[in-house]
């Protein structure tokens, strides 16, 4: 199969390799993950720095391209529909 996603198993369970992050959803997943401001620049280095102690949230493709950084989960979700991306939520 060409397209075949193959998984790797780290401790006895699965994990998903970059390469399958990357075909999953065919671009058309993306994920919300809460974060820190305190971790905006380590995570983006061009952002500026921020004010510690607000909560933020990241909008990514499917296999971790940023795309985005809100102060609201309702705006990066939003943003992905216009994108007509299919969200999901990262804890």
């Amino acid at each position: 199969m060409k397209n075949e996603v193959k998984y790797q198993l780290e401790n006895g369970h699965p994990m998903m390799s970059t390469q399958a992050f990357a075909v999953l959803g065919g671009g058309k997943i993306a994920y919300v993950k809460p974060i820190r401001s305190e971790d905006v620049h380590s995570l983006y280095p061009e952002a500026p720095e921020m004010q510690p102690g607000i909560r933020l949230f990241a909008l990514h493709a499917a296999d971790g391209t940023p795309i985005l950084v809100t102060d609201s989960r309702e705006a990066a979700v939003a943003n992905a529909l216009t994108h007509s991306l299919e969200t999901v939520s990262v804890h």
